[in-house]
């Protein structure tokens, strides 16, 4: 491990000059990207010194972006969706809940093979708790993996899901909003340029009137888009989503897309007039998040409304000059929808529990059943009289990323051949149905690193 900073300078000599930890010049980027690079960002992950990683998930961010490679808000491109000046494509969105590092390293590999050029690397809040990545660490390590892979051009780096807590908010609202106004702060910091405020989750059904039942949604995203304007650096945009249906609810309608839209637009103006709005809109449509486990541990098939996704897309791009709606827990869907999406008009799609999915398939038989058991020791009080051991385990396992996140990184070379394989697959696979292969022109037209 680098003891300290005098250390870390004395690994950087003659690869990388940094001055006064201000501005940074490669020196030799083959020797950074052929070693120096892997042992940055495990250090940025796992040094005990908290000075140390702050330097380095620093360093790794400036080098991203002197290398051409450094994070960018989506925000242009979907302003040209809006206006009609781009279609046909569907932008994937991948959570990216363990060995985030060579996980991103697959993604950019694909890119690169396919000439893909909008694709995003997201996490959302309650991510960050069970797989112990805060926003400092996730974007180091998806820029470090864009220096190895002599990746060119902007890296869109989300916060998926900055979701209020509706219980809390019940109990303390204001409390609850100051934790995701720090959470944007943190994230802003990390150079997460890309932010998707969730307050669907405060939707009130029982209301007489649509607007009355959206208005706390409505206006805590207007509250929270005036605070990312005012945090944005200088010649940033951040591309901001809102929610309007909490996935696992009740399909989405028109109606509601107008009613918050028409509170989050005027409610915006009075916070802060002018500024721009959201770039994307959230909805049901009949999916959960990571989908509904059988007693057996299969998943269950789920109808997709692609109705709903098509109006409301059509919508926000007519009226509101958005890039349209987004589609989340997708990854367990059936194989054959997928290329569905850019059809209709699908603006962006999430995709996290299939690779979590894949990972735990392919993962050493004795290191998988480690983690399962202290799963089944730690957690038995999620289990539910009628749940299976195979349905506990598949709605627990995502929490095993935090408590194992070091041996995950230390599989082996050999493990990690297999993995990359399997990954660089499913990313090929899902790429191509969202038809963004041949797209990075497109995406260089509209935004610059």
């Amino acid at each position: 491990m680098i003891k300290n900073i005098d250390e870390l300078k004395t690994t950087l000599n003659g690869i990388v000059e940094v001055d006064g930890w201000k501005t940074v010049k490669v020196s030799n980027a083959a020797t950074l990207r052929s070693s120096t690079i892997d042992t940055l960002v495990y250090e940025s992950v796992f040094n005990p010194d908290e000075q140390v990683k702050a330097k380095l998930r620093w360093l790794i961010r400036e080098l991203a972006r002197n290398l051409g490679s450094g994070s960018a808000s989506i925000q242009n491109l979907y302003t040209a969706f809006g206006k009609g000046e781009v279609s046909g494509f569907t932008v994937p969105a991948v959570n990216i809940r363990g060995i985030t590092y060579d996980f991103a390293r697959a993604m950019f590999r694909v890119a690169k093979k396919h000439n893909i050029g909008p694709f995003v690397f997201e996490i959302a809040k309650s991510e960050m708790g069970y797989t112990d990545q805060r926003p400092d660490e996730y974007s180091a390590c998806v820029l470090a993996a864009a220096v190895k892979e002599n990746y060119s051009g902007p890296v869109f780096i989300q916060g998926d899901h900055f979701q209020f807590n509706a219980k809390k908010f019940v109990q303390d609202p204001q409390k609850e909003t100051e934790t995701i106004k720090s959470l944007i702060k943190e994230a802003i910091a990390a150079q997460f340029y890309n932010i998707d405020i969730d307050s669907s989750t405060l939707v009130d059904l029982s209301k007489a009137t649509i607007d009355e039942q959206q208005r706390n949604n409505y206006e805590l995203a207007a509250e929270m888009t005036a605070l990312i304007r005012e945090l944005e650096p200088n010649g940033v945009t951040v591309s901001v989503g809102g929610e309007i249906g909490e996935v696992g609810g009740k399909n989405s309608t028109p109606e509601e897309f107008r009613a918050y839209m028409q509170g989050y637009v005027k409610s915006l103006n009075s916070r802060k007039h002018g500024a721009t709005t959201i770039s994307k809109i959230s909805v049901q449509t009949g999916s959960s998040h990571g989908g509904v486990p059988l007693p057996d541990g299969t998943v269950a098939q789920v109808k997709i409304d692609f109705k709903v996704l098509e109006e409301i897309s059509k919508i926000s791009r007519t009226e509101y000059g958005m890039a349209g709606a987004v589609q989340h827990g997708a990854s367990t869907l059936p194989e054959e929808l997928f290329d569905k999406f850019p059809g209709i008009g699908t603006a962006e799609i999430h995709l996290a529990t299939g690779f979590q999915n894949l990972l735990y398939d392919i993962f050493p038989k004795e290191f998988k059943e480690a983690v399962y058991d202290y799963l089944r020791k730690n957690f038995a009080d999620e289990k539910k009289p009628d749940m299976t051991d195979e349905q506990f385990i598949y709605k627990t396992r995502k929490k095993g990323f935090g408590p194992f996140k070091k041996e995950m990184w230390n599989l082996g070379k050999d493990w990690f051949s297999n993995a990359n394989t399997e990954l660089e697959n499913r990313f090929e696979f899902l790429f191509k149905k969202l038809n963004v292969q041949n797209t990075k022109d497109t995406v260089n037209k509209y935004i610059k690193v």
